[in-house]
């Protein structure tokens, strides 16, 4: 007869914490994709409203302008994501030889690739115009490429942490630099005039649905 081990409860009620929170996102990503695909007024609006205040804003003030640009095209960057997860990958093959753990942390940044421009081919949502623009972008506006793939990384490599035991300084300083670069990369997306605020709460619900989703799956084969 199969005696279960000491840690299958507390592993199964992990797994099943972990997919209900990836429910809940799910259904509230949802949701916002059917507004944003049906172009509901009342959203639209809001967009509207919040884009043009800030639009007028980076107008004013070029020399926030500027920083923003910097930091969106270069520290938070898509591209800078991805080589910091692969950098990780790399060291955990390195320092640990787990090369599992290494390649689940690059498949879910390569699907949180895939899903963003999936999304972005379906839905065909036209970015903000702007007679006097400050930046430019490509692709479709929603979601945000920006704040999907900052907020897959970060999460991601927040949990190694917690999962690898960081000491509470290095843990709090990790916590406090994706918090600002998460929210920062979403917020200058905006200032840029390149994405309504709905794409980026889109790109960060999505984000989030993703890392709770890779989560489950590592916390199913390594409790």
């Amino acid at each position: 007869m199969h005696t279960p081990s000491v840690d299958s409860p507390p592993r199964s009620s992990a797994v099943r914490t972990t997919l209900r929170t990836a429910l809940a996102l799910g259904v509230c990503s949802a949701l916002l994709l059917v507004l944003v695909a049906a172009a509901w007024h009342p959203l639209v609006s809001v967009d509207g409203d919040i884009s043009r205040t800030t639009h007028r804003w980076a107008v004013a003030d070029p020399d926030v302008t500027q920083v923003c640009r910097i930091l969106t095209d270069w520290v938070w960057d898509p591209l800078t994501m991805r080589l910091l997860g692969a950098a990780v990958a790399v060291w955990l093959v390195w320092r640990h030889a787990d090369w599992w753990t290494a390649g689940w942390l690059v498949a879910a940044s390569a699907m949180g690739t895939l899903i963003q421009q999936a999304l972005k081919a379906g839905v065909g949502r036209a970015r903000p115009v702007w007679p006097d623009p400050v930046d430019s972008a490509h692709y479709a506006a929603y979601p945000s490429g920006h704040a999907l793939t900052a907020t897959v990384v970060f999460g991601l490599l927040l949990w190694l942490l917690h999962r690898h035991g960081a000491s509470p300084v290095l843990w709090r300083t990790a916590l406090a630099v994706a918090l600002v670069s998460v929210v920062g990369v979403g917020l200058t997306r905006i200032w840029l005039g390149v994405h309504w605020p709905s794409d980026v709460l889109g790109g960060w619900l999505l984000g989030a649905m993703l890392v709770a989703l890779a989560i489950a799956a590592h916390q199913r084969r390594h409790p």
